[in-house]
C-alpha cells in the first residue's frame, strides 16, 4: 500500500504531506480495508489550487477525485470529501450487487496512449503536415464487468467514459457520460455484416 504526495508548481511540505497523508488514510479505512496505491497531486495554478485525488483499491476498482479552492487545505479538504462520498457509494452499490460479486473477474490488457494536443495544421518546409507526438504512454486494463458495475465504477471516477468487457456475452463495451447528466451505453451488435449496416 503507497501513498504519493506530490506538487505542480510548488514544494509540498512536511506539514501539508501529513495532513494529506493522515486525511486520505483516515478516510480510506472508513470505508475499505485496504487500498493497493493512491497518488495525490497539488498543483498551483494562477493563484489557485488544484487537488487531484486517484486511489486504486485491491479490487482493481479505480477511484478519482477533485478539489479546488484559493489555499491547498481547503483544496485537498474539497478532493477528499468528494473521495468520502465516492467510497460511501461504493460500499452501499457494492452491499447491494453482493451476492451477485460485483468485483472484475478477468482483465484485457491494454495500452493508453496520450497524444500532443492538436495544433494548427501548418505545413514546415518540407510541406509535410505536422503529426502529432506521443506524449506518454501506459499499461491499463480493460475489466470484465457487468453494465451495472460499469456504471457504478464509472459514477465513482471523474471520468466520461469507461471501456469494458461485457460479463454477459463477453464483448467490448462503452459507458459515458452524457450532456444532459445521464449515462450512455454503447454495445456493438458484432453480428450485424458490412451490407446490413447500411
Amino acid at each position: 500500500m503507497t501513498l504519493q504526495v506530490t506538487g505542480k508548481n510548488l514544494d509540498i511540505g512536511q506539514a501539508l504531506r501529513t495532513y494529506v497523508t493522515d486525511k486520505v488514510t483516515e478516510v480510506l479505512l472508513k470505508f475499505v480495508t485496504s487500498y493497493h496505491s493512491g497518488h495525490i497531486r497539488i498543483e498551483k495554478e494562477r493563484g489557485h489550487f488544484l487537488t487531484d485525488c486517484s486511489i486504486q483499491l485491491q479490487s482493481g476498482l479505480s477511484l478519482q477525485s477533485h478539489g479546488e479552492s484559493h489555499d491547498a487545505y481547503a483544496s485537498a479538504d474539497a478532493a477528499l470529501e468528494r473521495l468520502e462520498k465516492r467510497l460511501r457509494r461504493y460500499k452501499r452499490r457494492l452491499k447491494q450487487h453482493h451476492s451477485r460479486g460485483s468485483e472484475a473477474s478477468s482483465k484485457l490488457s491494454a495500452t493508453d496512449y496520450i497524444i500532443e494536443a492538436k495544433q494548427d495544421e501548418e505545413e514546415d518546409d518540407a510541406g509535410d503536415v505536422h503529426v502529432p507526438i506521443t506524449i506518454a504512454e501506459t499499461k491499463t486494463f480493460i475489466a470484465e464487468l457487468t453494465v451495472s458495475d460499469a456504471v457504478m465504477q464509472l459514477d465513482l471516477s471523474d471520468r466520461t467514459f469507461l471501456i469494458f468487457r461485457n460479463a454477459g456475452h463477453g464483448e467490448i463495451n462503452v459507458v459515458y457520460r452524457r450532456p444532459d447528466g445521464n449515462i450512455g451505453w454503447i454495445d456493438p451488435d458484432l453480428n450485424i455484416g458490412p451490407s446490413e449496416a447500411n
